[in-house]
């Protein structure tokens, strides 16, 4: 049976530097190179970034925030429905691609401050998945 992962660095800066899109480790160096490519170090203290995996995590952080705090009280405004799918969907689907591009990098950012503070790396999660294909 697996140990629990324990926080090797506080949790909260870690979470914070990463969702505002800067290395968890110094909060200075820019996480990323493009819009979701994770630079290999940090341009600031030299601390490996690509080390910490930001699978499908964050996607699915993204869509759940997304359903949960937008589209789900979206639906309760009789506008939506009042006005001609014509109308509302462009509008309703322009404006949540815009947030869910805008939600994705910052939730990946955060994602990769969690990794950091609890130190979770693609190393550990290769030798668990071997482990567990035993």
């Amino acid at each position: 049976m697996g140990a629990m992962a324990e926080i090797h660095y506080p949790l909260f800066r870690s979470i914070g530097r990463g969702l505002a899109q800067h290395c968890p480790n110094c909060g200075k160096g820019g996480i990323y190179r493009r819009y979701l490519k994770v630079r290999p170090n940090c341009e600031a203290c030299g601390h490996e970034l690509a080390r910490y995996p930001a699978d499908d995590g964050p996607a699915y952080l993204t869509i759940l925030l997304m359903g949960h705090l937008i589209i789900g009280p979206m639906l309760f405004f009789p506008i939506v429905w009042e006005t001609p799918p014509q109308i509302s969907l462009p509008i309703i689907l322009g404006a949540l691609t815009l947030a869910t591009l805008l939600l994705l990098p910052r939730v990946k950012g955060g994602w990769i401050g969690l990794m950091y503070a609890l130190q979770v790396t693609d190393r550990e999660s290769r030798l668990h998945t071997a482990d567990v294909a035993d």
